[in-house]
């Protein structure tokens, strides 16, 4: 009867070391795939920004069509922090070309996304900062497997993941 048990427990684990690690092995290599591409994109998408001073809905459809294609569902959230022109209505004593002295205020995913589905484009100036951040919002094979096998990562967790941001060098108009 021990010998029966211990053959068993011995394809079990077998089965186990020849199945599912390897799997484990593999969703977590195409996480990391997914995060690399998530992180070149979201990059690409900020820079071409900053150098036309424009997003265009051709623009941030390819930028979503290109995260989407690892099979994932992402949050996607951009802001622009529009630098003011107009500093001597809102702030008494202050100088647009004094270091910390700039006012700003900011617009955001749904502004940014009306304003590129009316106009087609959404229009930055020089020295606007943009930033978008991407994080996916459903759970990867990886993620269930840890849930399964360790419960290391909960239902609100992400691993995919990236941010970008930088100053618009160029007048969009």
């Amino acid at each position: 009867m021990s010998d029966t048990l211990i053959t068993v427990i011995a394809i079990a684990l077998a089965a186990v070391l020849m199945f599912v690690f390897p799997l484990m092995t593999i969703s977590d290599r195409t996480d990391d795939v997914a995060q690399l591409t998530v992180e070149t994109a979201t990059t690409d998408f900020v820079d071409t920004i900053r150098s036309t001073g424009k997003i265009t809905k051709a623009n941030y459809d390819k930028f979503v069509e290109t995260i989407t294609s690892t099979g994932n569902t992402y949050d996607v959230e951009m802001q622009v922090d529009v630098k003011d022109v107009n500093l001597g209505k809102k702030v008494s004593q202050a100088q647009s070309d004094k270091i910390g002295e700039n006012v700003s205020y900011s617009i955001y995913t749904s502004q940014i996304e009306k304003a590129i589905n009316d106009d087609g484009a959404y229009y930055c100036k020089e020295g606007d900062i943009v930033s978008t951040s991407v994080k996916n919002t459903n759970q990867t094979i990886s993620q269930q497997l840890k849930n399964f096998f360790y419960s290391v990562t909960g239902n609100d967790s992400y691993t995919i993941a990236a941010q970008h941001a930088g100053v618009v060098t160029a007048n969009g108009k």
